[in-house]
């Protein structure tokens, strides 16, 4: 696999230190390092691909660390917090490639693939797996067509598709099978999940949301737990919080206009829970990033 691994940093070596397309339909890569506070925020769906380096993704009280022995896929819109490292032994810059699953190509997939039907668990939202040679080899593939533009309308569908058949295949492939069933029993968490993100300046009960869920409160709020690592409202006050960091560090608001966008009505309570979460007061913090 090091060749497979030595091949992939030489086609990526131009990302810079934030998302960089490729050019390829829903593939990016990042190189270097990367402030943590634009690691801070809520992530889409998406299959992530170690090169060098290594990145800790943490939601709720649920930490990953992964490296290029392994692959990292989220299932769900997730706010997390990440960090990257160089290479331990070489000091070479974090590396990496993502690609974000379309829903059509995994539904198309799954009609070649047996049916392997729910299990009726509640699983995570995201984990870890060692990766494969033939899921090396796909990526090689898909990200040798950088060198070719004029080829990607032609191959990289084929190459998409090689890439989540192989996740598909393996450890994570259930969390692929997931997104592509709209009609499965976690359906019905992810449309509040989608609803949460959309609407999380809104005060709202759990009540409610569990009615949208179609599910008592009691097992609502056990199954949103064991999807996102953490609560409903945890999972409101996150996407809260990381909003406001993120209008911190691109406008010239003030702190309280900033906490009232957001939702929140007492600036006590914005700061308290900002600094449980980011380790720093707000206006600390915004200090801080606005240095780098």
């Amino acid at each position: 696999m090091e060749n497979q691994l030595h091949e992939l940093r030489e086609l990526a070596s131009l990302a810079e230190n934030q998302r960089t397309e490729t050019g390829i339909p829903r593939l990016a890569m990042v190189q270097g390092e990367i402030p943590e506070h634009r690691l801070s925020g809520v992530y889409e769906p998406m299959i992530n691909l170690i090169l060098t380096g290594s990145k800790s993704m943490s939601v709720g009280d649920r930490t990953y660390r992964y490296d290029p022995a392994t692959y990292f896929v989220m299932s769900v819109d997730l706010p997390a917090i990440g960090r990257v490292f160089p290479d331990a032994q070489t000091g070479a810059p974090y590396l990496a490639v993502s690609l974000t699953p379309d829903p059509g190509i995994l539904a198309d997939l799954q009609r070649c693939l047996p049916d392997s039907g729910s299990d009726g668990v509640f699983h995570s939202g995201f984990s870890v797996a060692p990766v494969t040679p033939e899921l090396l080899d796909a990526w090689v593939r898909m990200l040798r067509l950088m060198r070719t533009p004029d080829a990607i309308p032609a191959l990289a569908p084929a190459y998409e598709r090689e890439i989540l058949f192989r996740v598909l295949q393996g450890p994570l492939g259930w969390m692929l099978r997931d997104i592509a069933r709209p009609e499965s029993h976690l359906s019905r968490i992810y449309a509040v999940i989608n609803w949460i993100k959309q609407n999380y300046m809104q005060a709202v009960r759990v009540e409610t949301l569990a009615e949208m869920a179609a599910l008592s409160v009691s097992a609502f709020h056990r199954h949103f737990l064991a999807v996102t690592a953490l609560s409903p409202v945890q999972y409101q006050k996150r996407i809260r919080l990381m909003r406001a960091r993120e209008k911190m560090s691109t406008t010239n608001a003030s702190l309280t206009t900033i906490a009232l966008t957001v939702g929140y009505q007492s600036h006590t309570q914005f700061s308290r829970e900002y600094a449980r979460l980011f380790g720093l007061p707000p206006s600390v913090d915004r200090r801080r990033i606005l240095k780098r």
